[in-house]
């Protein structure tokens, strides 16, 4: 019986592919058969670790360093995807950054910087990977619960995210025509090392287990898998959608 789960023999790329999510999506994806290209910007360390799980376990996966805020970066990873011999099958778009201060302590410099990658890069990104797209293929944006609820010392990253949120939406209606399907997967809280940037890490996470009906943070296999069921044919009816993995916690007060 046909898997239809299975990602075998899809060429997928993964943004902000090397760490945290990123990095579970694209262990995932190679686990159930795909061609990884994991990109990332800074972090080789996290980058090599990656590259030497995938090699123990005989995955396919290819890190690639490209900045997506640049036009020479978008350039090379153009020409890597072009290199590979088959066009692809869907993106996971992981990569952000965020600024965690409150209102008073930003800075218009800040605010350049966190749009740059949050909302313009995905604009130039997704522009760039629509003909290199096959039909039946899916773009998934991670989002965060932040983009329609007010949390603290995060007005920068939420609003980024509501409006990558109200565009991938937007997209999603134009694209279906195309066979491209757009979806948004949000995660709660996981247990990331992006909770290390955060002010009170401590009693924010407390908080969060707490509020969550399940009393635990999600799983970073839980948000991957939820990326691997979006992007596989299991979801080929599913467009617009902003798909919440969060253990309940967005449900109640």
């Amino acid at each position: 019986m046909e898997d239809i789960f299975s990602l075998k023999n899809k060429l997928l790329l993964i943004t902000g592919g090397t760490r945290g999510i990123g990095k579970a999506i694209s262990l995932k994806f190679a686990q159930a058969g795909a061609h990884v290209i994991a990109n990332y910007v800074r972090d080789d360390k996290a980058a090599d670790e990656l590259s030497s799980i995938a090699s123990k376990q005989q995955l396919a996966i290819d890190t690639c360093r490209a900045d997506l805020t640049s036009t020479k970066g978008l350039e090379y990873l153009k020409e890597l995807i072009d290199a590979q011999g088959q066009q692809l099958s869907g993106c996971v778009h992981c990569a952000a950054t965020g600024v965690h201060r409150t209102f008073d302590e930003l800075t218009t410099r800040q605010f350049d910087w966190v749009f740059a990658l949050n909302i313009r890069a995905s604009f130039e990104l997704i522009k760039m990977l629509i003909p290199r797209l096959t039909k039946g293929s899916a773009i998934v944006v991670l989002s965060s619960l932040g983009a329609v609820r007010a949390v603290p010392a995060y007005s920068l990253v939420g609003a980024s995210k509501g409006a990558l949120e109200s565009f991938s939406r937007h997209l999603a209606a134009e694209l279906a025509s195309k066979d491209i399907r757009v979806n948004i997967l949000s995660p709660g809280s996981v247990a990331t090392d992006a909770w290390d940037a955060m002010p009170h890490k401590e009693q924010r996470m407390e908080y969060a287990i707490n509020k969550t009906p399940l009393r635990r943070l999600v799983t970073l296999d839980e948000v991957a898998l939820t990326a691997q069921f979006l992007c596989s044919d299991a979801a080929s009816g599913i467009v617009g959608h902003t798909l919440v993995v969060d253990g309940g916690a967005s449900i109640v007060e």
